[in-house]
């Protein structure tokens, strides 16, 4: 068979992120071949057996069941962009080496691109996304350190969870939220973190996240703190931490009244 495409790449999940990171990989030279959620994703992938990558953007509810579907052929290759991303996520299906980013940028439906800070991206395929992602001037970076990937997709993880707990309580931006609800904010923040060291099995510097979190806000200050997914994150949030024996008392309160 030959190869048509050295540099293609697959997509499974074409949504608002998706989309936009096909752009910036088309722009960079790599054709895209795009694999419905409707479709064998085997059979799609034995058809396109040279693809240089392969780039799973589907939310979080969708990546056990996508990834119960790659052939471990593909392990390498695969490149993971979800919110709530911990090594996990990957390990528990076999996979040890994907490429994973931390998207910095929002994308809503029928307006612009607005980049928060920039986005970081390790793994085998970190330099065509970083190189994808410049190439739309949304800015981001290769990290080299697996330990400090990891501590970037904590810092995420923190973010996205304290923002859309709080702000079931709160409302508002994330400025509004810093300057008015700090107290609460820091709260939560320090539950979501215990939520995160009990899921990953290490400590970690609770300032260095929270300035990590701080960063995003001053990113884009103008930024809602409740998306239409916070009810459905703090019951994963509280629901993971029963699990794992970890006392979230600030996001318990949140959940009495807004649950």
């Amino acid at each position: 068979m030959t190869q048509p495409f050295a540099t293609e790449w697959g997509l499974i999940g074409a949504g608002e992120i998706g989309g936009v990171l096909a752009h910036g990989l088309l722009k960079t030279g790599h054709p895209i071949f795009p694999i419905g959620r409707d479709v064998n994703i085997q059979a799609a992938l034995s058809a396109r057996p040279f693809l240089d990558g392969l780039l799973v953007a589907v939310g979080e509810k969708d990546l056990d069941s996508v990834l119960e579907q790659i052939p471990g052929a593909w392990y390498d290759r695969l490149v993971l962009i979800q919110n709530e991303l911990l090594p996990d996520d990957w390990r528990k299906h076999g996979i040890e080496t994907p490429t994973v980013a931390s998207i910095w940028f929002e994308k809503k439906p029928g307006k612009p691109v607005k980049p928060l800070i920039s986005s970081p991206v390790h793994g085998p395929r970190a330099d065509a996304l970083v190189a994808a992602m410049q190439s739309l001037d949304i800015p981001a970076h290769r990290v080299t350190n697996s330990d400090a990937m990891l501590e970037e997709l904590v810092i995420k993880n923190v973010y996205i969870l304290t923002t859309n707990i709080a702000g079931l309580e709160t409302g508002g931006d994330v400025e509004d939220l810093w300057t008015n609800h700090q107290q609460l904010a820091r709260d939560i923040a320090a539950d979501v973190v215990a939520l995160q060291e009990a899921k990953v099995g290490r400590s970690f510097d609770p300032q260095r996240l929270i300035d990590g979190m701080v960063k995003g806000f001053d990113g884009d200050p103008q930024h809602q703190c409740m998306g239409r997914s916070a009810p459905q994150r703090m019951a994963r949030a509280l629901g993971q931490a029963e699990d794992l024996g970890v006392d979230m008392p600030a996001i318990r309160a949140v959940a009495a009244k807004h649950g």
